[in-house]
């Protein structure tokens, strides 16, 4: 526990944000190696970002509400009743909800430590990096309402089957006795979730009129002011990216990896997901990109999939509290879930 006397936190304080840095890496870079390139990369990103403020906007408010109503405490109750009923509510809680997988560690790890079933849990942390107001918004001001849909739907379905496939093999070794002895605190805060700024214990009442109450209009200015820097700083470097991949990365390459038909893009894309992803939000431009430059729907779908679930925040929240072998079994539904996905959404887009 730290001092109260304590004055001079340079850790936190100091902290270096790698994203602010790479903003102002890629104009400094194309300076020196492509000084024609600086304005163009630079008025690309600006505009990719003006057009999508009106989405960049609902969802600030949108999570700054539910945030400051407390309606983060709705999501005890997916945990409430049968196992079958929870793995149910979970999964839709996880798809629906504005709050990150590892801003509710405290709390998930309070009703694992309480007999909650494995089940349940596995469903809200399959589903919850995957899709939220924020990103809905998002993804459908740059992919289209059609491919936010069908994103929302994945992470829903995978949420239910990775649910349901744990509670089939609740007895076997895999999963007897998951939880690690000593949980991890809560990563939000370093790792740059953009949901809010930590995670409290889930309980209270639930206050709709929110403006009636001092406390929770400061918890509405703060969580709205947070979540502006944290999407803004996010899609500005993915559009300067974005803007890079159209000008240096060819597209007939693009085109034979990623392109065409059958399984093979659609599982390599899956592949590549997890460590070329490098936010939820910040890959939405950069699928966007790809796309253009002849990627298929499929493979975009499993891209973002993968890339969603296992991303280091997603993981940590997973690792924090649970051992190697259930953490294995995360990560294998969750590349499942996205080859599947990718089948699907490449047949019907």
């Amino acid at each position: 526990m730290a001092e109260t006397t304590q004055t001079h936190p340079p850790a936190k304080r100091w902290r270096i944000d790698k994203a602010w840095v790479a903003i102002l890496a890629i104009p400094a870079g194309l300076t020196l190696f492509a000084p024609q390139e600086v304005w163009p990369t630079i008025t690309f990103a600006l505009s990719a970002l003006m057009h999508t403020a009106p989405f960049i906007l609902f969802a600030i408010l949108a999570v700054a509400y539910l945030k400051a109503t407390g309606a983060e405490n709705l999501l005890a109750r997916a945990f409430e009743g049968r196992e079958a009923r929870m793995i149910v509510l979970a999964a839709f809680a996880g798809g629906l909800s504005p709050f990150c997988s590892c801003e509710v560690i405290p709390f998930i790890a309070a009703l694992l430590a309480v007999g909650a079933p494995l089940g349940a849990v596995m469903a809200f942390w399959l589903s919850s990096p995957l899709m939220d107001p924020a990103m809905f918004a998002i993804t459908a001001g740059t992919l289209g309402t059609g491919f936010a849909v069908a994103k929302t739907f994945a992470a829903v379905s995978i949420g239910l089957f990775g649910g349901f496939t744990v509670k089939a093999m609740a007895k076997s070794a895999l999963f007897a006795d998951p939880l690690k002895n000593a949980p991890a605190p809560a990563c939000c805060s370093s790792s740059g979730c953009g949901a809010g700024s930590g995670a409290d214990v889930y309980s209270g009442e639930v206050q709709w009129r929110f403006w009636t109450d001092r406390t929770r209009r400061a918890s509405f200015r703060s969580t709205a002011f947070e979540n502006a820097l944290f999407l803004s700083k996010w899609l500005l470097l993915a559009y300067m990216i974005e803007a890079l991949m159209l000008r240096y990365v060819p597209a007939d390459l693009v085109a034979q990896v990623l392109g065409g038909t059958g399984i093979g893009p659609i599982l390599l894309a899956a592949l590549v997901g997890a460590p070329a992803y490098l936010n939820g939000y910040a890959a939405v431009p950069m699928v966007a990109a790809l796309l253009e430059q002849g990627m298929s729907n499929g493979a975009a779908m499993s891209f973002v999939i993968a890339g969603g679930v296992s991303c280091i925040p997603a993981a940590v929240a997973v690792w924090a509290l649970v051992k190697p072998r259930v953490f294995a079994a995360y990560l294998g539904l969750a590349m499942v879930g996205a080859v599947v996905a990718g089948l699907v959404w490449g047949t019907v887009a």
